[in-house]
């Protein structure tokens, strides 16, 4: 950790057209009221339901939900865990069954209670393949649901260990049972509701969503009444917007940006170490299959370098796809930067200098702080050993459908969070052949990773995965780069509490 990373954690029904003027022209809309936030925010929201279809699964799409959604259990700043819609969790001691305890007098958007009902329905609509849940795999785990009270119980049909951690992760949103099975996908889509501190009062597509605080919300009511974030995907974009006082918040910037702007009159930052992983997909395909080329493309990056010349020290070099705080990081687990040692790897292939080996690398531009600049870095000093790999640069949404698909490039990048810090959820599900979020489908991985899934054991699974990460380092089915330092830029007469998960929630910021 560098001396500069700071370790303090910390409607539908209609657009109003006058708002929509005024952000199209730039001018300060609610950034100046003492009631209002407006977020320049780094992605726009592509769907309502947070629990199907690729947004789902969209870390950085988890801040917007989590505005207007709960989850089963709730996350602290710190990554731990605690009681959200549920008071209280867990499974019997031979794990055959699990035991959930609801919390009472909590409402929905519309007015409408919240039952055990909606926590059974949105659990079994997420086992449903045919509902499009990207993680059916994990809630089908479980079934049979009956409910007492407060009290649901229900069969264990599979174990899975990470079970509960899952129910403060992706698609881990509780949604209205009565009022989803009223108005159809669709309907839902043009007036969500949740159980959330804000309402959804405003949206258009791909520009902005406005947010009212909802007067019935169980817990503590947010600092601010009104709440509009800016779908803003251009660094440079955000960077204006919350220098000229259009926005009150913002993050993701390059961080020559951050340090700037935090120096200046009126404006404050943090910047913490987040469960954001740079990595760079490997897809086993065409040249990849050369073990001697994996391992040569991954000495040859120098990610030191990257973090000290590009992001300006905010960063920690990795070598698997474990970051320090996670169950089953190995600080052992090392990929040297050697790039004498890529040279005699191509060469043993029949590559060179004077016969490059090429590819073709994905990555996005200004999703995440230097991300292109990290790539036109490691693509020169791959050109310097004997590996002269092509960019094409595509929109953070256009990944997910590739990887989906499993038709991404030789090699792609991506930032993978994990916010439970659980490897299931890391090297598991992103090295992992059958999961849809894996494109490495060597049956040497799937043998390894799959009794993972179920093993009862917390510390064999624990040890296990920390094997599985030394043997994919060693056979270099992917390159970890380096775990993100995440900026956040606020106005000075707010406070903004932030999240080792990454997520920048309306609802942490309060009055300095």
């Amino acid at each position: 950790m560098t001396a500069k990373t700071q370790l303090t954690r910390r409607g539908f029904i209609g657009t109003s057209a006058a708002l929509t003027a005024l952000i199209a022209t730039g001018a300060p809309v609610l950034a100046q009221s003492t009631d209002s936030l407006t977020i320049a925010y780094n992605i726009p929201v592509q769907s309502w339901d947070p629990t199907t279809g690729p947004a789902a699964v969209n870390p950085a799409l988890q801040s917007v939900y989590l505005a207007v959604f709960d989850r089963y259990v709730n996350q602290a700043p710190d990554l731990s865990f605690g009681p959200g819609l549920l008071l209280d969790w867990g499974f019997n001691d031979d794990k055959t069954k699990i035991t959930m305890t609801v919390r009472e007098g909590v409402k929905w958007h519309n007015g409408d209670d919240f039952t055990p009902e909606d926590v059974v329905w949105s659990l079994t609509r997420a086992a449903n393949p045919e509902t499009g849940n990207p993680m059916q795999f994990v809630w089908s785990k479980i079934g049979n649901f009956t409910v007492d009270g407060n009290v649901i119980t229900a069969d264990v049909i599979d174990f899975e260990p990470a079970l509960f951690k899952w129910m403060a992760f992706l698609t881990a949103f509780i949604l209205p049972k009565n009022y989803y099975e009223q108005v159809g996908s669709e309907g839902f889509e043009k007036a969500p509701i949740g159980t959330g501190p804000y309402m959804v009062d405003a949206f258009e597509q791909g520009a902005y969503v406005r947010l009212k605080a909802f007067d019935g919300y169980w817990g503590d009511a947010p600092d601010f009444k009104s709440v509009t974030i800016k779908f803003v995907t251009d660094a440079a974009s955000r960077v204006a917007e919350i220098e000229s006082g259009n926005a009150d918040i913002t993050s993701n910037i390059p961080y020559e940006e951050y340090d700037r702007l935090i120096a200046k009159d009126g404006l404050s930052g943090k910047a913490v170490p987040v469960t954001d992983i740079g990595m760079i997909f490997l897809n086993d395909i065409d040249v990849m299959m050369d073990k001697n080329v994996r391992l040569a493309a991954h000495h040859a990056i120098d990610k030191q370098l990257i973090i000290d010349r590009l992001l300006r020290g905010y960063g920690v070099p990795l070598s698997t796809l474990e970051a320090p705080g996670y169950a089953a990081y190995d600080d052992s687990i090392v990929v040297d930067y050697d790039p004498e040692l890529s040279k005699e790897l191509l060469a043993a292939s029949g590559y060179s200098t004077d016969n490059p080996v090429t590819f073709t690398i994905q990555t996005t531009r200004g999703f995440k702080p230097k991300d292109y600049e990290m790539i036109q870095a490691i693509v020169g000093m791959w050109r310097k050993v004997g590996i002269e790999a092509e960019i094409e640069v595509y929109e953070i949404a256009k990944h997910y459908e590739l990887r989906a698909t499993d038709t991404l490039a030789p090699a792609a990048f991506y930032n993978w969070g994990n916010s439970i810090g659980d490897p299931s959820t890391s090297t598991g599900f992103s090295m992992f052949g059958p999961s849809p979020h894996a494109v490495w489908d060597t049956p040497d991985l799937i043998e390894k990773i799959g009794p993972l899934f179920v093993e009862p054991d917390e510390e064999k699974r624990i040890a296990d995965y920390k094997a599985v990460s030394r043997y994919i380092a060693e056979e270099g089915y992917v390159i970890p780069l380096l775990q993100y330092v995440m900026p956040v830029v606020f106005n000075s007469a707010i406070d903004v509490e932030t999240y080792s998960s990454g997520d920048l929630l309306p609802q942490a910021a309060t009055k300095a």
